[in-house]
């Protein structure tokens, strides 16, 4: 199995949960010249009318620029590791069972598979969870050296 994870950052806004609100912020954005990696978006299920949008990445002057006037900001309460490479059945399960046998908890996650590539987000409490899930994750060689861990 083939794989790469890196530590990328977050940005993040509190966003009106109308029509629009979404298509500004990435308007804002393209028009700045960002080209982002991921995008997620979502109600806020305890505040009527809001919602809040994660993406990543914000490279560039222009772009950070067009970020942070846009209401963005660097999401300092999760730190996040992307990562990617060739699928394979189980792929998911095994990634979620090292960070769990490594004792961390995770945040969140988000992950997609495109023809067979798949990448994924996954959120931590802090840096040190973060780093410590990527110690982790590069033991996760081969399925077979997987199917041989704590699960």
């Amino acid at each position: 199995m083939s794989f790469s994870v890196t530590k990328v950052d977050i940005w993040s806004s509190k966003i009106e949960d109308k029509p629009g609100s979404l298509a500004k912020v990435l308007g804002t954005l393209g028009n700045a010249g960002a080209n982002l990696d991921c995008v997620v978006a979502r109600r806020d299920a305890a505040k009527s009318g809001s919602g809040i949008v994660f993406l990543t990445p914000v490279k560039g002057a222009a772009p950070r620029k067009a970020a942070q006037a846009g209401g963005l900001a660097l999401a300092k309460n999760v730190a996040t590791l992307k990562v990617e490479g060739d699928d394979e059945a189980g792929l998911g399960g095994r990634i979620s069972a090292v960070i769990a046998d490594a004792g961390i908890n995770l945040r969140g996650v988000s992950a997609a598979v495109i023809d067979k590539k798949f990448v994924g987000y996954f959120g931590f409490d802090s840096a040190a969870d973060a780093t410590k899930a990527a110690r982790a994750l590069k033991t996760l060689a081969s399925p077979k050296k997987a199917a041989k861990g704590k699960r």
